[in-house]
């Protein structure tokens, strides 16, 4: 089930078309209340979300999302007619998923979906992985510094995987743009900054495992070295 949190009708309307044309469970809402409504009897496995909304803003129903032991790994994208730099890093800051700006095709949403609900499925396994402080468990697509579960997007955990995966060595940001984002990503190189921060941040003391090698990439180094 997909959930479309969108205000305008027209677009609302196009949307839920392409996404049950291409064989997806869907719903819209046209304001938060109904979305909240819906939220308390059932959980969607992505959402749609607006950013310009009556009642309350897409950036503060995001917050509240990740906020939420419910809801803090729910897939996320953002549908928005912003499309500054900076309300691209406020949205992926906040803890979005990814970033789709109006106007934008039917064949392009589509792909978005699948590929961030492919990446939701092939991060789920494999054998715990640790440095420094910090352990990574896919079998539960969880994060712990310490006995402390660090509670992170998507995004964040893929990207930290990708990382923890390859420990030691620097990986370039355009394979990690394509490892974490798809190759069809089509976002600006910032994107990949913003969230190395705001995963740093999450990690506290021992984001410092995230080294950057400037003009290249990043890799992971141990906190404790």
């Amino acid at each position: 089930m997909i959930y479309l949190l969108e205000d305008d009708s027209g677009i609302q309307n196009f949307v839920l078309y392409a996404l049950r044309s291409s064989g997806f469970e869907a719903e819209g809402f046209e304001t938060p209340s109904a979305f909240r409504r819906a939220m308390s009897e059932r959980l969607p496995d992505l959402l749609l979300l607006d950013i310009m909304l009556p009642e309350e803003d897409g950036i503060s129903i995001l917050k509240k999302l990740r906020a939420s032991n419910e809801t803090h790994r729910l897939p996320i994208i953002m549908l928005t007619a912003k499309s500054t730099e900076f309300d691209m890093a406020n949205g992926l800051d906040s803890g979005a998923d990814d970033y789709i700006t109006k106007p934008f095709g039917a064949i392009e949403l589509i792909s978005r979906i699948n590929a961030l609900l492919r990446r939701v499925g092939s991060s789920d396994s494999g054998s715990s992985l640790t440095a420094g402080d910090i352990t990574l468990i896919p079998s539960r697509r969880e994060v712990l510094r310490g006995e402390e579960r660090i509670s992170l997007t998507l995004k964040e955990y893929e990207l930290l995987a990708a990382l923890m995966k390859s420990s030691g060595r620097v990986i370039p940001r355009d394979e990690l743009l394509r490892s974490v984002w798809g190759f069809d990503f089509t976002g600006e190189s910032r994107t990949l900054d913003v969230h190395i921060r705001t995963l740093r941040a999450k990690l506290g003391e021992s984001g410092n495992i995230i080294e950057t090698v400037r003009g290249v990439g990043y890799r992971i180094g141990d906190a404790n070295d």
